[in-house]
């Protein structure tokens, strides 16, 4: 089949790309917008100023000292799967998180995992794709403790019926997505790529492989990775963390519920913390704007609170613990001896640098 005619060509990829890349940033934007709008309907703003000065700051203060330490320990968790390719420092390791968060805040579609997952291969001078196991691994790691968390909460805790199923039916998805990646990360492999097998894949450009050797390439080089992990003596320190991590942001989104004057049991803070962090999962906007307060508001009006209450509530988590991400996360990017705009250069050259540093070798 002529080449030029093939869908699957190089030159049919990249015009293609752009067009497909806008339309999912639209839907997201889209989205984000009829959530926000949805939100301000039920915001009275006279009652918000009048429930600033009402805010207990000593509550908020903890509550961005233990978010931070939440960070830390996510932080320490990376550093414990990323030992198969290399060994980082937790200040490192958190600092890269935080640019990624800085990027994600002033970004759509969560690129700051990939700016993370840049700065990482660049410190420990590995190949960009080998670091991207680890951060399949941290999202499986969660999803594993949502699974258990919105598990316990079905069975121990007094959930509106609505909350009740829609927390059932959320727990098999997530399970259903991530039963593959537990599967192939404990099975044993039948064939390890060799060292010479990556050079090989990795010295191929991208515009001599078909979309399907690609694929396979990189599924390879996951799974691979992902078994790396998993066969490591650190695996279990990072899924005991994962649950730490969970917890503290929990008691985190409470605290703050606690100073602006929702004084509700902490198993509701937890329960409509887990509908924030579910209903954000899915990239939208930069900081999920919209998205944010509107599952707030939709995880508290389920537990009796009034919707302008709520509005207002949603507006003043999003600010407090986004603040100091703003803050912190524009250190850490200053520190790391980059900007954005080298950062994006770099990583749309990646396949390039992956060659040269193969070929190097």
């Amino acid at each position: 089949m002529d080449s030029q005619n093939n869908p699957l060509n190089p030159a049919f990829i990249s015009l293609v790309r752009p067009t497909l890349q806008l339309i999912k940033q639209a839907s997201g934007y889209l989205f984000a917008f009829v959530c926000l709008v949805w939100v301000l309907r039920g915001f009275r703003f006279n009652e918000f100023l009048k429930s600033i000065p009402t805010i207990r700051w000593r509550w908020v203060l903890l509550a961005i000292m233990l978010d931070i330490l939440s960070y830390l320990c996510q932080g320490l968790r990376w550093q414990f799967l990323l030992r198969p390719v290399g060994t980082l420092s937790i200040w490192q390791a958190t600092q890269a998180i935080y640019t990624g968060l800085f990027i994600n805040e002033i970004l759509p579609m969560r690129l700051g995992e990939l700016v993370r997952a840049y700065l990482v291969s660049r410190w420990l001078s590995v190949v960009f794709s080998s670091v991207i196991p680890s951060l399949v691994m941290e999202r499986l790691l969660d999803g594993i403790w949502l699974i258990i968390t919105l598990g316990l909460m079905t069975i121990f805790v007094p959930l509106p019926k609505d909350l009740l199923e829609t927390a059932g039916l959320s727990a098999m998805l997530v399970l259903t997505v991530i039963s593959p990646f537990i599967y192939v990360i404990f099975r044993k492999s039948a064939k390890t790529p060799t060292d010479k097998d990556r050079k090989i894949s990795s010295n191929l450009s991208v515009n001599t492989l078909s979309l399907r050797c690609l694929i396979t390439s990189f599924l390879g080089n996951l799974i691979h990775g992902l078994q790396n992990i998993g066969l490591s003596r650190f695996f279990y320190l990072a899924l005991s963390l994962s649950f730490l991590v969970l917890s503290l942001q929990a008691l985190v989104f409470w605290l703050v519920m606690w100073a602006y004057g929702l004084r509700l049991p902490f198993w509701v803070g937890a329960a409509v913390f887990l509908i924030v962090h579910l209903g954000t999962a899915i990239p939208t906007a930069p900081a999920n704007v919209g998205t944010y307060q509107f599952f707030c508001m939709v995880g508290l009006t389920l537990f009796g609170v009034e919707k302008p209450l709520a509005a207002g509530f949603s507006m003043v988590v999003f600010i407090l613990l986004t603040g100091p991400i703003w803050i912190i996360g524009f250190l850490a990017m200053s520190y790391s001896g980059t900007t954005w705009r080298t950062l994006r250069k770099e990583i749309n050259k990646l396949p390039y640098n992956r060659e040269n540093q193969v070929s190097s070798e």
